[in-house]
């Protein structure tokens, strides 16, 4: 670099500018200074040329996190070496410690080593009544699992993997890509560090083999739609013995005939006479925990109103107590009449005096008014 001044500074930009208000003061510098401006100037000319290293380092998303951390001195080491060549080593340690968790993978630095296998998921339907007392199951799903004739090491018996020659070991190779050196995995040993010369017979070397598995899963009570369980170590076995991935069941709740459900609240629709309605009375309804669950019905209820039983809706998962169980009243009006209700029903209006039913009164006086005005 030709230069110790700040390439923040020489752009004219904070240190959080983004991208593009870079790269537009960039280009407003580039036309003050540049040469053909300037013809002869060769304060301008050197100002142009720092700019222009100054974006061709900050432009660069990888650069520019290398400049944010070292400074000048990464492009220092970089292009250090003396000579004719250029010696790319130092900016690759540089390099290498600014990104060195997408270089080196999870795992860490050198050897890549055991990639766990992968996870699996298993979709579950269960019913409402399940949902509620919790139940024990059993599930069958096809997996890679460790073979078990060479124990998982991918080997034949009495053989065993040796040290990759290409990586040494080390489960990566390295090119010069111009400015940088990208790691890679190795293509001789995929990243394990190690290659098999006398695969076994039954995995070919992979150390797995596919297998259907028997599982016994455990529903809580209180479970819900899209609940998540985790079964650790079911999923698929990694590859030469690494450790497996987990299997993860997700619950689907079938839709009950009676009950609806919000979080831990059940809800239930129930008709009811239009005499009981006026008088009143006591609806049973049966719940999930098999209790029958009395509902007061008071003198008057109109239809759509909800009545609330504290309790008696879903437990809590992994916890104390349980929701509400809230019934909604849908009055019913009768469609058969027998000759003597019928009687009885004419006698009844004949009584009315507008008082029993306000809501309807009111109705009619406000939609005269209306019209009237």
């Amino acid at each position: 670099m030709t230069t110790d001044i700040d390439f923040y500074e020489l752009l004219e930009c904070e240190r959080t500018a983004d991208a593009g208000t870079i790269k537009s003061s960039y280009r407003k510098l580039a036309m003050k200074f540049h040469p053909d401006k300037n013809a002869g100037c060769k304060e301008s000319e050197a100002k142009f040329k720092a700019v222009s290293e100054a974006y061709d380092v900050l432009k660069d998303p990888q650069k520019r996190a290398a400049y944010d951390r070292f400074g000048h001195a990464a492009f220092r080491q970089a292009a250090g070496g003396g000579g004719g060549g250029q010696d790319f080593s130092g900016f690759s340690d540089i390099f290498e410690s600014v990104f060195g968790e997408f270089m080196q993978g999870r795992g860490g630095g050198g050897r890549q080593g055991q990639r766990r296998g992968a996870d699996l998921r298993y979709d579950m339907e269960i019913g409402l009544e399940d949902a509620y007392h919790g139940k024990a199951t059993e599930i069958t799903v096809d997996v890679s699992a460790q073979c078990d004739s060479c124990q998982g090491s991918g080997a034949k018996a009495g053989t065993s993997a040796r040290t990759c020659g290409t990586c040494a070991g080390h489960g990566k190779v390295r090119a010069q890509q111009g400015f940088f050196v990208v790691e890679r995995a190795c293509p001789a040993c995929q990243g394990s560090g190690q290659v098999i010369a006398d695969p076994c017979a039954e995995c070919r070397g992979d150390g797995r083999v596919e297998r259907t598995k028997t599982l016994e899963v455990n529903i809580p009570p209180g479970v819900d739609e899209g609940t998540r369980i985790r079964l650790s170590g079911e999923g698929e076995a990694g590859a030469r013995g690494a450790p497996a991935g987990d299997l993860y069941i997700f619950l689907h709740i079938r839709r009950h005939a009676f009950f609806e459900r919000e979080g831990t609240t059940l809800f239930a629709r129930a008709p009811i006479s239009f005499t009981t309605a006026a008088l009143g009375g006591t609806l049973q309804i049966p719940g999930l925990d098999g209790r029958h669950h009395d509902i007061r019905i008071p003198a008057g209820i109109q239809s759509g109103k909800q009545l609330r039983q504290r309790g008696a809706g879903m437990p809590v998962l992994q916890g104390r107590g349980a929701g509400d169980l809230v019934v909604q009243i849908e009055v019913e009006t009768p469609t058969k009449l027998s000759t003597r209700q019928r009687e009885l029903l004419e006698m009844f209006r004949e009584t009315e005096t507008g008082d029993e039913c306000p809501a309807s009164q009111g109705f009619f006086a406000k939609l005269k008014a209306a019209i009237a005005g």
